[in-house]
């Protein structure tokens, strides 16, 4: 039995099968992504100040990062719009261009990880707080590791300013302020952290909507890819299902792009 409305719209509303279960399941997202936003002006508003990070995020690269993902908005939108003018190539190659948005922007988002693996937080015993790089870059260094290595002090090459002095401090930071190398004694440290979850409430926000929205561009640049592979092969024996289900994924794919743009500005700018 043939399933009713599977490829052409119902009449009374417009959309078939598959439309309306993107906008449910897209509402569901609206609701996840409203929560955590939620619990984040919660934690921001009830968080002392000097303990809320300013500056620790790479602004021009986040701006870049918001740029790919504009760009891969366009792409995907010319790749349906390709399939309606039935202009096959075409949409091979805007549905391309935005999975290799979606590959950059993952890429990129991997760096600023890897850059807040290596960077850490040493807390001293004398109530002082110092950041910065340890010697050979090592990644999720705690202090219990540092006594179990059996070393008695730690190489830190410190910067210039603390996030505690505020976002203007962290911007002359990036005008080649000198860094200086300290040896701190382990006796003298109280807790040694990287830039990860544990770190702080701010990180802890920060990794979990930034994680949970690169999983959805990892699991929409894979569908998106398969609509450009192997799926594609139904534009021979059923062009307007191929071009529904690309018109659906495109769905997604905005709703990707609409809560990084949310994103950058609370966790980059304010």
């Amino acid at each position: 039995m043939e399933i009713p409305y599977a490829v052409q719209p119902r009449r009374d509303t417009g959309l078939y099968n598959a439309k309306v279960g993107i906008w449910l399941f897209l509402a569901s997202e609206v609701m996840l992504f409203g929560a955590l936003f939620s619990s984040y002006i919660l934690l921001r508003v009830g968080s002392p100040p000097e303990n809320w990070p300013h500056g620790l995020l790479n602004v021009p690269i986040g701006a870049f990062n918001t740029t790919v993902l504009i760009v891969s908005s366009v792409t995907v939108v010319m790749a349906w719009v390709s399939l309606k003018m039935k202009q096959f190539g075409r949409f091979k190659v805007f549905q391309t261009g935005t999975v290799l948005c979606a590959l950059m922007f993952l890429g990129i988002k991997s760096y600023e990880y890897h850059e807040k693996f290596v960077h850490y937080e040493v807390w001293k015993t004398d109530g002082t707080r110092i950041t910065g790089h340890l010697e050979g870059h090592p990644m999720f260094m705690t202090l219990d590791k540092v006594k179990a290595a059996g070393k008695d002090h730690i190489v830190l090459e410190a910067d210039p300013h603390h996030y505690t002095e505020g976002r203007q401090a962290m911007v002359r930071h990036t005008a080649n302020e000198p860094h200086k190398t300290l040896d701190i004694p382990v006796s003298e440290i109280k807790r040694l952290s990287a830039y990860v979850p544990s770190h702080s409430t701010y990180f802890a926000v920060y990794f979990t909507l930034t994680a949970l929205h690169a999983l959805h561009v990892l699991g929409g640049a894979i569908v998106i890819g398969y609509l450009l592979g192997p799926g594609s092969k139904l534009w021979k024996t059923d062009p307007e299902r191929l071009t529904n289900r690309v018109e659906v994924s495109g769905l997604f794919w905005h709703f990707v792009d609409l809560v990084w743009i949310f994103l950058f500005p609370v966790l980059y700018l304010l």
